[in-house]
């Protein structure tokens, strides 16, 4: 389902591009398609647009570990060559041929194995290449995708400035797991429904706006007024800004990349990763809190929500002007 969602999107954006008049060629794509029908042998079949002129039709090549056991079979505007592989086709390079010349077609490849694991590749115009990828095990998956949410979070100093003020305004243990509950839900929204390009916004706006997010907080920490919404349910603040934040996120898994069989283990674990992350600054931040607080002794006669409002106007102070400076510079980085 997902490959074929990738399929159509990829081909709709092709069609986009061909509406511009600023492209001189045809922007209607090669479609191929690979299919591994057996243990060793391999069949690859691509279609291309009649506006090729047949002398510049297009071949497909397997590289080693395959070898054509016949010559390629040609009609109008398509092609079919059966090849015997190794048992394992992993890394095999698909070559895209031209006799005359690359005439700049995008091109659409899809890859089946026998066990009916589906890939799909949208290759720009002028790439003429593809390497076969390996079969994607989901115990990897999962501890390579837990492993970079983990370091994502706890190297994201945006995000986590973002809690550090989430943890002084709620004040309290249980509005601190409240507060972060809401955050938590809010950005696992956003960021699964971006990651699989049903939501999207521009990343500079995001990253501007999750800046802003903390300016914010920051300055709500510094006027103090405890009847605010903003004082009174800190999880309206943690959700709202919390679906912000995913977006964020998203921008940084869309670097990184998803697997292309294993999409939804790859989003999840990577959201588990995060959260597991933003446990370990949570726990590590009271922690840290609570044993300076038995060092000072201005804080050790507080409970903690009182020690915790004490140290909260310095911190805001520091937190706040940093923030704002994230801001203009993200802002101006709208026109770099």
């Amino acid at each position: 389902m997902i490959a074929s969602l990738r399929i159509a999107f990829a081909g709709l954006a092709v069609v986009v591009l061909g509406m511009s008049p600023s492209l001189a060629h045809d922007a209607r794509p090669l479609h191929v398609e690979i299919a591994e029908t057996s243990p060793g042998t391999v069949i690859a079949e691509w279609q291309y647009p009649l506006t090729i002129d047949a002398n510049n039709a297009p071949t497909v090549l397997l590289s080693t570990p395959c070898e054509p056991l016949a010559a390629p079979l040609a009609g109008p505007g398509s092609g079919r060559q059966i090849y015997r592989c190794a048992e394992d086709i992993s890394g095999a390079d698909v070559q895209i041929n031209y006799p005359r010349f690359n005439p700049s077609l995008s091109t659409i490849i899809t890859f089946e194995r026998t066990n009916g694991e589906t890939y799909s590749q949208l290759l720009s115009p002028g790439v003429t290449k593809w390497q076969l990828p390996e079969a994607e095990a989901a115990v990897r998956i999962a501890g390579q995708y837990t492993r970079l949410g983990v370091e994502h979070i706890l190297l994201g100093y945006d995000h986590l400035l973002f809690i550090v003020c989430l943890i002084l305004l709620a004040g309290t243990f249980r509005r601190i797991l409240i507060t972060i509950t809401g955050f938590t839900i809010a950005h696992s929204i956003t960021l699964a429904l971006a990651a699989l390009d049903l939501v999207r916004l521009p990343v500079a706006a995001v990253e501007a706006s999750i800046a802003l997010s903390i300016v914010f907080v920051a300055s709500e920490l510094a006027r103090g007024r405890k009847d605010t919404v903003t004082w009174r349910y800190p999880i309206s603040v943690s959700a709202t800004f919390g679906l912000l934040h995913g977006f964020g996120f998203a921008a940084v898994l869309s670097d990184i990349g998803l697997p292309q069989t294993q999409v939804p283990a790859a989003l999840l674990f990577f959201n588990v990763g995060v959260e597991i992350g933003q446990i370990i600054f949570v726990l590590a931040a009271v922690l840290i809190f609570q044993v300076i607080r038995r060092l000072l002794p201005s804080l050790q006669e507080q409970e903690f929500p009182g020690a915790l409002a004490v140290v909260q106007r310095p911190a805001v102070y520091v937190v706040g002007p940093l923030a704002l400076f994230w801001t203009f510079e993200r802002v101006a980085g709208f026109w770099s």
